[in-house]
This record gives structure tokens, sequence and C-alpha cells, in this order.
């Protein structure tokens, strides 16, 4: 990509008087330093985010991204590609695990079709975006056309604009797709220094011989695009996916725009590790939510410096994981903000 593109603008820098504020604020807080653990950074890190000593999350936003995979006729998922579709029902019907998540949190929820192999889905509360049938099969070719995979991170763009009409506050993010841990773990692959046999996972349920055919496969479509994988932009169109593509775009905007981003889990930090790659500056806005059952999940948090909130054993995807996190994130503002300081509850500090 020879012209800049919007995501490798500048992003916001974080405000780092703000920082230092709060860090001295939790140091006169009625604790032992350091007792809240991460509570404590998660509160210091939005300070400087938001640009003010004591951070608030009111307006959380929450934004799934759906799209079909080509490679799932390579035999690398338990599921049929139907489910996608069924799946998208699902979501605006109440009855899936984030959807649940958000309305009892009172979270809007965003669901944006992409592109899945029924083209005429017509749902009621879906943005249907209709960039192709799915992506196409990777392990014989591109996933995306270079137009497919600019439009797909302009999704991402156009979720976060939305965010922002409501004063969003906190940009959470979820994915729904068969066959997407095969493109999460074959890009992350191109953009790290991580092997298939590293990253390689059960996804919705494989078995043993399910998890090496989709290594085999990987490995393959690796071989295939071979050095086209070093350009980052090109990874992402080649084996990644439309909805990877898209949380890539909204990870951007939101660091450009200054909301910080909630990162779900394997697929979602997938989809980080490429805006990182795009755009280092966006690390600072990157939060990450909880580290994940799928094996590789652990070495993507690895390489991108996270420490997750959550260990649960998730492996869901949907963005359930970022919106379980979400009261964690509130709860760490409301101490930081709501606790007395040592001369206000007339306690005695430590002793130097």
């Amino acid at each position: 990509m020879s012209q800049q593109q919007w995501w490798q603008a500048a992003c916001r820098q974080p405000d780092s008087a703000a920082e230092a504020a709060a860090r001295a604020r939790q140091a006169q807080l009625t604790k032992p330093a350091g007792a809240l653990g991460q509570l404590e950074a998660i509160a210091i890190q939005l300070a400087g985010l938001q640009g003010c000593e004591q951070p608030q999350i009111q307006r959380p936003w929450l934004s799934l991204f759906a799209g079909d995979h080509g490679v799932v006729a390579e035999g690398v998922s338990a599921y049929p590609q139907a489910v996608t579709a069924q799946m998208l029902h699902n979501f605006v019907a109440g009855g899936a695990a984030v959807s649940v998540l958000a309305r009892v949190q009172q979270i809007p929820l965003d669901v944006v079709d992409l592109g899945t192999i029924d083209l005429d889905l017509e749902l009621p509360g879906v943005r249907h975006l209709r960039l192709g049938a799915g992506t196409a099969n990777f392990a014989q070719g591109p996933a995306m056309s270079v137009e497919q995979c600019q439009l797909a991170l302009a999704a991402g763009r156009d979720a976060l604009l939305r965010a922002q009409a409501i004063n969003a506050d906190l940009f959470l993010a979820g994915e729904m797709g068969i066959g997407n841990t095969t493109a999460a773990t074959t890009l992350a692959c191109a953009l790290s220094d991580a092997t298939p046999a590293q990253l390689v996972g059960p996804g919705t349920g494989l078995d043993r011989a399910g998890v090496a055919h989709k290594q085999a496969v990987i490995e393959r479509a690796l071989a295939l695009h071979g050095s086209q994988l070093a350009e980052p932009f090109e990874a992402l169109r080649r084996v990644g996916g439309f909805e990877l593509a898209a949380l890539s775009g909204a990870y951007l905007a939101c660091a450009q725009a200054g909301i910080p981003a909630l990162v779900d889990g394997f697929i979602c930090t997938a989809a980080a590790l490429c805006a990182l790659r795009l755009n280092p500056a966006c690390a600072p806005w990157l939060l990450f939510a909880h580290a994940g059952a799928e094996p590789g999940h652990a070495a993507l948090l690895a390489s991108v410096q996270a420490q997750p909130l959550l260990d649960l054993g998730l492996r869901l995807g949907e963005g359930s994981g970022a919106a379980l996190a979400l009261p964690l994130i509130k709860l760490a503002c409301e101490l930081h903000a709501g606790m007395a300081t040592f001369q206000q509850a007339a306690v005695t500090e430590r002793q130097a």
C-alpha cells in the first residue's frame, strides 16, 4: 500500500498528567499500595485515556461483526457455515450469551453482517453490508480482494462512529463466523513469530484428528501466500476474514478518536495484533478482557504484552468475555473515585 490509508493516521496520545494524578491518588487511598492489583492499573490507564484524574465508564457500546469463511470448505470446523446466519437471528432475538449480557447491563448491541453465505438474509436489527458470500478459501487464494478488505476495515470504523454518536466511553466488540479460529490462527502466524502448532486449537469442538487437519490446512495456506504476508494489510486480506478486518478497523478508529477498546478473546486478540501491525500507536487504547481457553490465546496475549482481567476458561467469542469484564472495569473506576484518602478518613499512613 504505497499511499497512506486512513488506518495509518495518527492516534490520540494518552494524557500523562492525568495518569500521574491518578497514580498519586491511588497512593493516598486507604489500602496498602497495590492491594487492588490490576484494578488500580486499569483506573490509572483509563485516567490517562480519558484525560481526567477520576475516569468513569457510563456509556459502553458493543459491536458484533459476523462473516463467513471460504476456508470452511477444507473441513476445518465442527459446525456447518449455515450456523453463522442462524446465530445472527439468535443475537437480535436475544437468545445468545452476549445478547443476555448486553441486555442485563443495558449495553447497545450493534450487530453487523459483513457477508454470509446467505446473501438474501434480511433480519430486523442487523446491518447487512453484504461484502460477499463470505470470504474466498484462503487455502487456494486470497480471502478478500483489496476492495473487500478496505470495506471491511471501514465497517469497523463506521461502527465506532455510531458509538461516538451516543458519546460512548468504552468500545466493546465481538465476532461470529464459522471457521474464524482458522482465519485468526493463520493471520496471527503471519503477523508474528508463532507457528501453527503453537496457536492451533479445537475452535468450536474439533477432536485431535480435526485439530491436526486444521493445522495442516493453515500450514498449506501460509506456504501458498508466502512472502506476500510480510505486509500487514496483505496478510489481513489474504488469510483474514471480514469480521477480523472490521475488528481491526474498529480498534484503530478507537485509538484515533480517543475511545478505549475492550478486546475479547482469541479472535479479537488476533484482530488487535493486526491493528497493532497496521498502526502500532493504537497500543495504549487496547484493554484486554480475558484469557480464553483456546490454546493459542496465551501466546497471542504475550505477543501483544497484554494483562487480561479474567481467566474463566471461556471460548465462546461473541464479545461475551468483554461484556463479563465490563463490571470489573466500572468497579475499578468507582473504587478509584469513591474510596477515601488516608487524610479524609483520618487513618494513619504506613511509616516511611
